[in-house]
């Protein structure tokens, strides 16, 4: 009786095993698409404390704490794939949308990418423009990879900043996770104001940390800068543009805005690209675009739309939702994450390094869906 019990329990045992095995095999492995330009990316994380002032959302909190990913085009490929978000953020934003609930928490960490970590930098003469990244309420700057990747591989040095405690979640080098505080009251002008004068003093620091570094400081040229924002970030970037004199070019997408008009007028070449909700109101009520955009008073700018796109359309979770289970939305996330690369490439290519750009003229036959305003 004893040596049955004995042989069921193993039993049990190894067909739990072999169940649990076969459920991890079957787990979506995420993949992202692969950069298209010519150079290999590299990635390194940094831990940035800036003791000059308290965290603006966690109270008691004396100093404010930024991870920042910086993207890179690198001399060669060789090194550890870089890692999409940590498994405790990967648990954090599964654990967050309830058709997700079986789905295995560290899905999201598993995330195929293409930069290598600490690969070695590949030097220019002058440095590589730069381009900052900075991503919406909620999201970890992980959810603009594909366009980190993408950039570094044409020839920019990239710094994306996660913006602590407005992020999902926010794992720090000594293990410790934090999450979202910012906002929880709802969206008010208030907070608006608050958040683009938290990220603006992020970004000034940033900056500030990558020229005094021995390491970034060869790799950057300081006279090439542009900034990229989605949602709240894409407003951000369009507030700071008018307001850091570093910055050369900015673009926002799919952000409305909050506050609706900028403390002084964009003149610096902006770029907006949104959904199809973000076109132009004849009629009735104003958007938040059309109340900014008479703001925008430089000789280059563009407002454009997406035909089928969502909020998300223009970020990681285009292609990444569809591969968890998630519904597609009705523009191809594969095809949206183009897009988004074409037009934004030629934007920086056109403003940071001075190349003529005919796909930001007019519409485009290769891309139907983008729409000009």
């Amino acid at each position: 009786m004893r040596k049955t019990v004995i042989a069921s329990v193993l039993a049990l045992s190894m067909f739990t095993t072999i169940d649990m095995e076969s459920a991890a095999a079957s787990a979506p492995v995420p993949t992202l698409p692969a950069p298209t330009g010519g150079h290999a990316a590299g990635r390194s994380d940094i831990h940035l404390i800036d003791s000059s002032r308290p965290d603006p959302w966690a109270t008691g909190m004396k100093v404010r704490e930024l991870m920042v990913s910086v993207w890179y085009p690198a001399r060669r490929a060789v090194g550890e794939p870089a890692p999409y978000v940590t498994p405790q953020e990967s648990e954090s934003i599964i654990r967050g949308v309830p058709q997700l609930k079986d789905v295995p928490p560290d899905t999201l960490a598993k995330t195929k990418t293409y930069a290598r970590v600490d690969a070695p930098a590949l030097r220019r003469k002058g440095g590589w423009p730069l381009v900052v990244l900075s991503p919406g309420m909620t999201l970890p700057r992980a959810t603009m990879t594909s366009l980190a990747e993408e950039f570094a591989s044409r020839g920019y040095l990239v710094a994306g900043i996660e913006h602590t405690y407005e992020s999902v979640a926010t794992t720090f080098p000594d293990g410790r996770t934090v999450t979202f505080e910012a906002g929880k009251g709802g969206q008010t002008p208030e907070l608006g104001a608050k958040v683009a004068r938290v990220r603006a003093a992020d970004t000034t620091f940033v900056l500030d940390q990558l020229e005094k570094s021995k390491r970034w400081n060869r790799l950057i040229d300081e006279t090439r800068i542009a900034m990229v924002g989605h949602s709240v970030g894409g407003q951000s970037a369009a507030h700071l543009l008018a307001a850091i004199q570093r910055i050369k070019a900015a673009v926002n997408l799919d952000g409305s805005y909050n506050p609706r008009t900028p403390a002084k007028p964009v003149e610096k070449p902006f770029m907006m690209i949104g959904n199809p909700r973000q076109e132009p109101n004849t009629g009735g009520e104003k958007s938040s675009w059309d109340l900014f955009w008479p703001h925008v008073t430089g000789d280059w700018r563009r407002w454009l739309t997406v035909t089928g796109a969502e909020h998300m359309s223009f970020i990681d979770y285009a292609v990444l939702q569809p591969q968890l289970g998630l519904p597609k939305y009705p523009i191809d996330g594969e095809r949206s994450i183009k897009i988004t690369r074409a037009y934004v490439t030629a934007f920086l290519d056109l403003h940071l390094k001075g190349r003529r750009q005919p796909l930001l003229d007019k519409p485009s036959i290769d891309y139907p869906e983008v729409r000009f305003w």
